[in-house]
């Protein structure tokens, strides 16, 4: 996630500008500094877990009903909806440099 957010604000991939967290540092997994969070005004946490395996299920499901990007909205008891999008499509998107249809890419 950090080389891929250095290669959309066009840095050099020896930047300190972003950094990421070593394993059980406290905050975000993936850290802006006050100068560039501006431009990616985002809290990153970053997981890798098997237990996730239903979520890509249904992201699956969604990218069978059309060409679109598929889009997933999951929701909990108590808690607010959250979207579920492919990250690099969402940073594409949120740069402005997206491939709206997935035919194009």
């Amino acid at each position: 996630m950090r080389n891929k957010l250095i290669t959309m604000l066009g840095l050099h991939l020896d930047t300190d500008l972003i950094k990421t967290a070593v394993m059980g540092e406290a905050g975000a997994d993936v850290r802006l500094i006050s100068s560039v969070q501006h431009k990616f005004p985002f809290s990153i946490e970053c997981k890798n877990q098997e237990k996730y395996k239903g979520v890509y299920g249904a992201l699956d499901q969604a990218a069978t009903h059309s060409k679109m990007e598929p889009l997933l909205v999951i929701k909990m008891n108590n808690h607010k909806p959250i979207v579920v999008l492919d990250a690099e499509y969402f940073l594409e998107v949120y740069f402005g440099s997206s491939r709206f249809d997935k035919g194009d890419s």
